[in-house]
C-alpha cells in the first residue's frame, strides 16, 4: 500500500513518518516550498520529541518523500488547518482545496479519509467535491451498490508532546460513509495504530472529536472561572483546588491565562456554530476561557500602577506557546496577552520562549530575551507558560518583583 498524506504540520507529518517507520511508501504533500524541502533533507520544521530522528530516518531510507503536489496512491489521509472566518464561523477552504487537489490523482480502489478536524457534515461535502472533480468515478455516498472510491473520518486525539507514542497507542473512532468505507479506513490505520480502531459513522465521528475537546475546555473554564472568584475573596485557587481534589469524585483542573492550540480554543465554536439555540454551556465555556487574557491584562496594568519607575514600564512575558514545553503558538493565549502589551505606547516587552529562535510578526517591536536578563531588567514579569525551564528556575522568579505566575509555576 501506497500512502499520501495531505497537509505537513503537527498531525500531518507525525502521521506520514508512523506509516513510513513500518516501511510503508509514503508522499507527503504540503504547499509550503519551505516545509517539502525541509523534510526532504530528513529534517523537521516542528518541535516534536522524536520526530527529528525518525524523518531523518525514514527520509534517508526512502521510504518518505514531501512534495507540493498529489501523486498517485492507495490511501490518501487529509490533516490541513479548519480555522475560523468572521464570527467562529468554519472555514472549509483548506479541506476543499486538498479534497480537490487529491481527486485529480484518484483511482479505483483508492480510500481518502479525513483527519481534520471538521463540523458534523464535512464529510459529506468532501464527497460531493470529489464528485463534482471526478464525475467518471463512483464515490461512496454517491453512488449505491459498488463504488470506485471509499470515503472516512478518522479523527486523531494526541497530547503535543507526546504524539509520536499516541499516534501508536490511542484508540481511534474511525467513521466510513459506509460500513465498507469504515472496514477499508481500518485496515490503513492498523499499518502502525496499536490502539483500538472503534468503528462508527462519519457524523458520528467527526462529533466526538468535537464533544471529546468541548468537554475539556468546560472543564477547563470551570477552572479558570473559579480562578477569577477566588482572586476577587482573597483565595489561593491553587490550594482551594488541593483541597476540593481530596474528595474521591472531584478532579478541578489548574486554571491558566486561558485555552490555546488548534482544538480546544476551536472545536466547540464548531458545535455552536451548528446548533447555536442548544449549545448554551458550551459557548459559555468558550467565552469564560476567552475571557481570561484580558482579565491578566487586567492584573498586568494593576501591577504597573504599583510601579514607582516612569516613562515606559518594561514587562517580562515568560511563555507564548498554548502549553509547556512545545514550540505551538495556535490560538495561544499567552501570546494574545502578549500581542496587546507589544501594541501599547507605555510598555517595552520583553519575551522569554525557550522553544523558538524568532519572535513572531505581532512581536516585532518586543525583544526575545533569557531569564537572566529580566531577573533585573523587568518592572512586571508574568509567567504565562509552565515550560520546565521555568519550574526550574521559579525559587529565582519568587524573589522579583511585581510578579504575577498566571500558570502556578510559583504560587503552587
Amino acid at each position: 500500500m501506497k500512502v499520501s498524506v495531505i497537509g505537513l504540520g503537527y498531525i500531518g507529518l507525525p502521521t506520514a513518518t508512523m506509516f513510513a517507520s513500518k516501511r510503508t511508501p509514503v508522499v507527503g504533500v504540503d504547499v509550503s516550498q519551505h516545509v517539502v524541502d525541509t523534510i526532504n533533507r530528513g529534517e523537521i520544521h516542528i518541535v516534536e520529541p522524536d520526530l527529528d530522528t525518525l524523518v531523518k530516518e525514514v527520509v534517508s531510507n526512502g521510504w518518505l518523500k514531501a512534495s507540493l503536489k498529489p501523486e498517485p496512491a492507495d490511501a490518501f489521509l487529509i490533516a490541513v488547518p479548519t480555522p475560523f472566518k468572521g464570527d467562529h464561523e468554519p472555514d472549509l477552504a483548506y479541506v476543499e482545496s486538498a479534497a480537490r487537489a487529491v481527486a485529480e490523482v484518484l483511482e479505483p480502489g483508492n480510500i481518502v479519509i479525513l483527519e481534520s478536524t471538521s463540523p458534523v457534515g464535512t464529510t459529506e461535502k468532501m464527497v460531493g467535491w470529489i464528485s463534482l472533480a471526478r464525475p467518471d468515478l463512483r464515490i461512496a455516498g454517491k453512488h449505491e451498490g459498488e463504488v470506485d472510491i471509499h470515503v472516512a473520518y478518522c479523527p486523531e486525539r494526541v497530547l503535543p508532546g507526546k504524539v509520536i507514542q499516541e499516534l501508536v497507542n490511542n484508540d481511534r473512532t474511525v467513521g466510513g460513509i459506509t460500513p465498507e468505507c469504515a472496514r477499508r479506513a481500518c485496515d490503513v490505520y492498523r499499518i502502525f495504530v496499536e490502539g483500538e480502531l472503534v468503528v462508527s459513522d462519519a457524523r458520528t465521528a467527526e462529533m466526538c472529536k468535537l464533544t471529546e475537546n468541548a468537554f475539556r475546555d468546560v472543564n477547563i473554564a470551570f477552572a479558570n472561572e473559579l480562578s477569577l472568584i477566588c482572586d476577587r475573596l482573597g483565595i489561593n485557587v491553587l490550594k482551594l483546588i488541593e483541597l476540593s481534589n481530596r474528595h474521591p469524585r472531584v478532579n478541578i483542573l489548574r486554571p491558566g491565562c486561558g485555552v490555546g492550540g488548534h482544538c480546544i480554543a476551536v472545536d466547540p465554536w464548531f458545535i455552536v456554530d451548528k446548533t447555536p439555540e442548544l449549545a448554551r454551556m458550551v459557548r459559555t465555556a468558550r467565552e469564560v476561557n476567552d475571557g481570561k487574557p484580558k482579565w491578566v491584562v487586567e492584573k498586568i496594568d494593576q501591577a504597573l500602577a504599583r510601579c514607582e519607575a516612569s516613562g515606559k514600564k518594561r514587562v517580562a512575558v515568560l511563555g507564548l506557546a498554548f502549553k509547556p514545553d512545545i514550540d505551538d503558538l495556535r490560538e495561544s493565549p499567552a501570546l494574545h496577552i502578549a500581542s496587546e502589551l507589544a501594541s501599547r505606547e507605555d510598555i517595552e516587552l520583553l519575551v522569554v520562549e525557550p522553544n523558538i529562535q524568532a519572535l513572531p510578526p505581532a512581536l516585532q517591536s518586543a525583544k526575545l530575551t533569557d531569564l537572566e536578563t529580566i531577573k533585573t531588567d523587568a518592572d512586571a514579569v508574568v509567567i504565562l507558560v509552565a515550560h520546565k525551564q521555568f519550574i526550574e528556575a521559579k525559587d529565582a522568579l519568587r524573589t522579583c518583583g511585581n510578579l504575577i505566575d498566571t500558570a502556578g509555576v510559583c504560587n503552587g
